[in-house]
């Protein structure tokens, strides 16, 4: 069995995110847009204010970023903000004290931890379901929930839900929002699917460096932004100047950076499928996957996260991702360089080990995040950490 290279990266929108900005310089012709670093704008007289007033509630920097992004997701207009969790909190205020939140059984750990502890303080009702168990989905939707949480391919297990099918199935009485962060708006574009919101840390693909902190929400309409912008002004969170445009120049390598995240990561996957130390490999790109199918109608890419299981009994877990020399023992993802991550002590640590276990998130598995460098690299890598892990196992069972 060898991963799917059936799609290859959809880069007609390569063009919007290169020029995000290109040209805006109305004043001196600047190529690249310049940096708006000014906290606060002149009026032009009493009562009357010029476009910009004060950086917390509009900046031009900022701006170029938001409708890149928009056009990228096919949106309206975007809301960035400081952080990719401060996106995920703007949205909940959307809704009413008492509402019904509906969030996927597996979501990002940190999704998990906000929702619950927001459910604990009596804010909202919450409820994690298995959202590719039609029966199940179709029992939580009845309870007409406010607002319906989706993220695919999941994280850290890639399962890939039916955007089209859950948002038809949920109806317009709900706002229907996507986590795209996994995959970018070069890879799955939910709101042409029937998503009325995206949702990105754009500390991963979209900045793709490593280097900066940020989040967006991209709206379809235009009353939802106008929400949302309420409340980001509101409530202080929107992004720094700064870091937006240190975000626009990473955003203009998008499409070129995905495409080599992703023949990185068929040859990293096609070597740990025949690794005897690998039990299970977790990627839409595979036909075994139980997700495949919905992953190939959807999404334009399969991507560049994957997760696999390390045979425990034949292998050292610590020695293993200790001796790793170009995979990175950290959380994120999505920046050039390579990443490991161990969810259950890592990014879905504040899950409680019950809501681990129905996630499927045990002890035994990890998570990559293929970055952009030489692949045979990448490979030898791994390779040596598999054979320095059997090693040290051989020898803790010996001194045992």
């Amino acid at each position: 069995m060898s991963v799917n290279s059936s799609l290859d990266v959809d880069c007609s929108n390569q063009t919007l995110a290169v020029r995000a900005g290109i040209e805006s310089d109305e004043q001196y012709g600047a190529v690249t847009p310049p940096l708006y670093l000014s906290s606060n704008y002149t009026f032009h007289d009493l009562n009357k204010p010029r476009k910009y007033d004060y950086s917390r509630s509009g900046n031009p920097t900022r701006d170029i970023l938001g409708k890149a992004l928009a056009q990228l997701e096919e949106g309206y207009d975007a809301v960035v903000t400081s952080s990719g969790m401060s996106a995920v909190y703007l949205v909940t205020h959307l809704l009413k004290k008492g509402e019904l939140i509906v969030a996927p059984h597996d979501c990002y750990g940190g999704t998990y931890r906000l929702f619950n502890s927001l459910k604990e303080k009596g804010v909202f009702q919450v409820e994690f379901v298995d959202q590719g168990d039609i029966g199940e989905l179709s029992k939580v939707l009845a309870k007409k929930p406010k607002l319906l949480w989706i993220e695919t391919p999941s994280n850290p297990l890639l399962r890939v839900v039916d955007i089209a099918a859950i948002c038809e199935q949920a109806g317009d009485d709900v706002i229907k929002v996507v986590d795209n962060t996994f995959l970018s708006p070069i890879a799955q574009r939910p709101l042409t699917l029937g998503a009325d919101i995206v949702v990105h840390s754009t500390t991963k693909y979209i900045n793709g460096h490593s280097d900066v902190v940020g989040g967006a929400v991209v709206a379809k309409e235009e009353e939802l932004w106008e929400q949302l912008a309420w409340w980001a002004n509101c409530t202080g969170i929107t992004g720094s100047p700064f870091d937006s445009f240190i975000t626009t120049r990473g955003l203009r390598t998008l499409a070129v950076r995905v495409k080599q995240h992703t023949e990185n990561t068929k040859e990293v996957i096609n070597y740990l499928l025949e690794h005897p130390l690998v039990d299970e490999v977790y990627y839409p790109g595979l036909a075994t996957h139980p997700t495949h199918e919905i992953a190939k109608k959807q999404q334009y890419d399969f991507g560049a996260m994957l997760s696999f299981t390390l045979n425990l009994q034949k292998a050292n877990l610590r020695t293993f991702v200790n001796s790793l020399e170009y995979f990175s023992l950290a959380e994120s993802l999505g920046g050039v360089e390579s990443l490991i991550c161990h969810p259950a002590t890592m990014t879905h640590a504040a899950m409680d080990p019950e809501a681990r276990a129905k996630a499927g998130i045990g002890d035994d598995l990890l998570r990559l995040s293929v970055g952009i460098e030489n692949v045979a690299d990448l490979i030898k890598d791994l390779d040596a950490a598999f054979k320095r892990s059997q090693i040290q196992l051989l020898k803790d069972h010996h001194n045992g």
